[in-house]
């Protein structure tokens, strides 16, 4: 291939990039610019908040969104393995069979650590120490 056969491709992603600019610049240009107290409020699911939240989320949600996050990114990673799957051959198996490996000990990591165990009073750590008789507590 030559750099002459790339010359539809740089010209779609100029048209592209330009057509957005055009966009972009016309909306700002031509849009009425009307501030009102109503248009300048916090808008959330259609109320006005009257007061802020009693408590805020909890750091295991964005772990467990976090988490989600990098095994569909693996996920991808397997999709595009399987799409050429025959060109790799045997190389390709033993290397996705080393990353399916880690992914799954990573897995099994998290959830050993329980980061994704949300019932907090069933966690070891978390369980308060009785004594069993009055004479082991003295």
């Amino acid at each position: 291939m030559t750099l002459a056969d790339y010359l539809p491709i740089g010209l779609m992603l100029l048209l592209g990039i330009g057509f957005a600019g055009v966009v972009m610049f016309l909306s700002w240009y031509l849009a009425p610019n009307n501030a009102t107290p109503e248009k300048l409020a916090p808008y959330e699911c259609g109320i006005v908040p009257l007061q802020e939240p009693a408590q805020r989320f909890p750091v295991k949600f964005y772990i467990v969104a976090m988490l989600f996050v990098i095994f569909d990114v693996e996920l991808i990673f397997l999709f595009a393995w399987a799409v050429r799957f025959e060109t790799f051959g045997w190389a390709g198996v033993g290397a996705m069979a080393i990353f399916v490996a880690l992914l799954a000990e990573t897995l099994v990591y998290v959830w050993k650590r329980g980061a994704l165990d949300w019932n907090v009073a069933k966690r070891g750590r978390n369980r308060q120490v009785v004594a069993e008789t009055v004479e082991e507590a003295a």
